[in-house]
């Protein structure tokens, strides 16, 4: 018996706090590619080296979607944590939820800028930075704009966690994106 309960304190409570921690980070990737399209972020311009600053994929329809969308799974947690008053659960902020959805497609932007910069055309497969964007710019963002939260909230374990779960899911998801035609490519 106590070896089990040491599991559970061990593994899966850091495993529902990084899944709770990254869903406003998690969501608004595949809700900007459902809900995208129209006046690119670029305003179709150029950068300086003549390629263009990140391409017709990055729309203002689906970068404010996104993180209206971040911002309302993160609400609902909220509430949820209000009303459920769990305790083993990090308890996001506004501040939080704003911060992790916005720098998940920030990140997202930054990784499009880098990729045109390279000759990487849209949909172009690029490991780690395909996966890894929206972390780094959501824990970028905390890291600048709220730290005391970040260091509360994510542990060495959970962070572990995330590293491990964000390509899984990554993956899935794009998979599924792929197959209902929001999506042109799998990965």
């Amino acid at each position: 018996m106590e070896c089990y309960i040491i599991s559970i304190e061990l593994f899966i409570i850091p495993l529902l706090a990084a899944i709770w921690i990254m869903l406003p980070a998690y969501f608004p990737n595949p809700v900007a590619a459902l809900c995208g399209g129209g006046t690119p972020v670029d305003m179709g311009r150029n950068f300086f080296d003549g390629k263009r600053i990140f391409g017709n994929g990055k729309t203002y329809r689906g970068l404010i979607t996104g993180i209206a969308a971040g911002i309302g799974i993160g609400m609902l947690q909220m509430w949820l944590s209000g009303i459920y008053g769990w305790e083993t659960l990090p308890l996001h902020t506004f501040t939080s939820i704003t911060l992790l959805s916005a720098g998940a497609l920030l990140g997202d932007l930054i990784k499009s800028f880098f990729k045109r910069r390279f000759g990487k055309e849209r949909g172009a497969k690029w490991p780690v930075a395909d996966q890894y964007d929206l972390v780094a710019g959501a824990f970028l963002l905390l890291l600048v704009l709220d730290p005391a939260w970040l260091f509360a909230n994510v542990t060495i374990p959970v962070f572990i966690l995330i590293l491990v779960l964000t390509p899984i899911l990554h993956r899935a998801v794009n998979i599924i994106g792929y197959h209902i035609k929001v999506k042109e490519v799998p990965w």
